[in-house]
């Protein structure tokens, strides 16, 4: 059997949390993103319909943080595949330009890049 991974495998939701702005208090995890929108991972439904404001703590180093405040409409909330868990689609209304550059980081840190050719 196979036991060597050539590739190794990443897991989005355990490094990113996400906060309420206004509380800092954590309300879940980044489950996936994108330009528009993102997928939250939370013990508690989202209210559907409604504006949230969201923090995201991105790591810097030494124990500092990027902090990213965005506006976001929850589009739809379902349980998770795991128990006590639901699954939450957000539209982005309002984020700042770094919220655009953590979308290309996390999309060129999860994807396939091409090896160098070498000389």
């Amino acid at each position: 059997m196979f036991t060597d991974r050539r590739i190794k495998r990443h897991q989005l939701p355990y490094f990113l949390k996400v906060f309420n702005s206004v509380t800092d208090k954590p309300i879940g995890f980044l489950g996936n993103v994108s330009e528009d929108g993102l997928m939250l991972i939370s013990h508690l439904p989202m209210m559907i319909g409604a504006d949230f404001d969201l923090r995201l703590k991105i790591p810097a180093g030494d124990g500092v943080y990027q902090v990213i405040d965005v506006r976001a409409y929850c589009l739809w909330c379902h349980e998770d595949a795991t128990p006590h868990h639901y699954d939450a689609g957000f539209s982005i209304q309002q984020a700042p330009p770094e919220y655009g550059q953590l979308v290309s980081a996390i999309r060129q840190y999860f994807s396939f890049q091409p090896l160098p050719a070498s000389a």
